[in-house]
């Protein structure tokens, strides 16, 4: 080793003593201030035709009532369910027809083509009056006849059974009517839900288009630079197209996403959803319409699936009242242009008609057996009936408590994934992350944020189906 060398090496050794000898003197060094957290860098600004937001259709919904002044006014599952609802009145005034009198008028006109002269007893070819044979043809050639018929049921057991058959249809349709309202309300609520859903899911892909659309002009910056490369360059524009991609069809499911709530609603149009909708407020109002019940049996479609067994069993009563004797009450007033001097030309009778059946081929046995069938299998579309609204009231109070676990761990993976997003950021823009990082980053935070908001939206989903599966609604 060389003198200067050893100058060196002493006089370094002698700084070093002196350092650590002040040190002690001076007492224990302070502890390391903590580190800060670096700050993410600004964004520079970009601009994009595709970041234009989708317009929104004329019609929009501000609250649930508005929902429910659509359903009234143009659904045509609640119209025709009100229908048979007026069917069944019809039926009940045509049962009710079979217990009251009828009135028939009845005329006609005939001329004979073919006649015969013959002599008869008349006073009309004399002009005395007196009787004499006179050439009369026969048949008569022209005659009028004219006659009206009443007739009163006095024993008309079946038309009379027919009217308390009639009521229990008219029951039956009734409670289809709240089971198609319950139906619809569903409907039309997850409808608004998936509407807000694609909305937010619409506006979270041009967040993230706009993000990366920022980090290529990012790395465009760091590749002018010369601290990129064109490799970084290109993972930078294929980040930028995926979530086009992703922007485009969620445009098109948002658009399908207000159809669908337009058509739930009766109009053959998008229908949107205002933005000071509170869509976490659309279960009180569902409440507020479609009244829970206790029991499983007040379920609309489990009480119409009970009243058919009901209404099947009256069948066979119609049948055994087939067997029974009925018993009229009948009157005819009848005239005719004819005049034989024998009779009167007009005559009215009353007489009561007996009609007892006594064989009619087996046709009413076979319909006591049909009767039969229909009540085993309107018992068993009741038992099937149960057991599926069992299982979705079991399964919609589960999902309540699903959806809140998912979107627990949502938000977890979301603040996860958006902490390691700003982290990467830093790191690249301080030149010590790839392209690589910087896209997996940004991907997985896009994707967290979708998931976060389909689990929330779920939620609002779930309890609403939860209110409405084991309730009527009247509205």
């Amino acid at each position: 080793m060389s003198h200067a060398w050893k100058v060196a090496l002493a006089f370094a050794t002698l700084v070093v003593v002196e350092a650590r000898s002040s040190a002690a003197a001076e007492g224990p060094a302070p502890a390391p201030a903590p580190a800060r957290t670096a700050p993410t860098p600004a964004s520079p600004a970009v601009e994009d035709a595709m970041l234009v937001s989708v317009p929104q259709p004329a019609r929009r919904l501000h609250r649930w009532e508005d929902a429910l002044v659509y359903i009234k006014a143009r659904s045509t599952d609640l119209r025709i369910a009100e229908i048979e609802i007026t069917r069944a009145e019809a039926q009940w005034r045509q049962a009710l027809a079979g217990s009251l009198p009828s009135i028939n008028l009845n005329a006609s006109l005939t001329h004979q083509l073919i006649t015969n002269t013959s002599l008869q007893p008349s006073s009309k070819c004399t002009p005395d009056g007196s009787v004499s044979l006179c050439p009369i043809e026969t048949p008569f050639p022209n005659a009028a006849n004219a006659g009206i018929t009443a007739v009163q049921p006095l024993l008309a057991t079946r038309s009379w059974y027919a009217l308390g058959t009639a009521k229990q249809s008219e029951a039956v349709a009734k409670l289809n009517v709240a089971d198609v309202k319950r139906q619809i309300a569903l409907r039309v609520a997850n409808g608004m839900v998936a509407v807000v859903t694609a909305e937010r899911l619409a506006e979270l892909n041009r967040v993230g288009l706009r993000n990366a659309l920022e980090r290529l002009a990012l790395t465009q910056r760091r590749a002018e630079l010369g601290s990129a490369t064109g490799l970084d360059v290109v993972r930078a524009q294929q980040d930028a197209e995926v979530a086009r991609t992703s922007l485009v069809s969620g445009d098109e499911s948002l658009r399908q996403s207000r159809e669908a709530l337009g058509l739930a609603l009766g109009v053959p149009e998008a229908i949107g959803v205002a933005a000071d909708v509170r869509i976490d407020g659309l279960e009180q109002a569902a409440s507020a319409t479609c009244k829970p019940s206790s029991r499983l049996d007040d379920r609309p479609d489990v009480a119409s699936a009970g009243a058919s067994i009901a209404l099947a069993g009256r069948a066979i009563g119609d049948v055994k009242r087939q067997f029974l004797p009925v018993l009229n009450l009948q009157s005819t007033l009848a005239t005719t242009s004819i005049d034989t001097g024998a009779t009167p030309r007009t005559t009215w009778n009353i007489q009561g008609v007996l009609s007892i059946p006594i064989w009619d081929g087996g046709a009413r046995y076979a319909t006591m057996r049909t009767a039969n069938v229909d009540i085993g299998r309107a018992e068993q579309r009741l038992e099937a009936v149960r057991r599926q609204a069992t299982i979705e009231i079991t399964q919609a109070r589960r999902a309540v408590e699903v959806a809140e676990q998912s979107r627990a761990v949502a938000l977890r993976s979301r603040e996860l994934s958006a902490e390691t997003d700003r982290l990467v950021r830093v790191a690249y823009h301080e030149g010590r992350g790839t392209s690589l990082e910087l896209v997996a980053a940004a991907t997985t935070l896009r994707q967290a944020e979708i998931t976060l908001a389909l689990r929330e939206f779920d939620v609002v989903k779930a309890r609403v189906a939860a209110v409405i599966s084991l309730s009527r609604c009247d509205y």
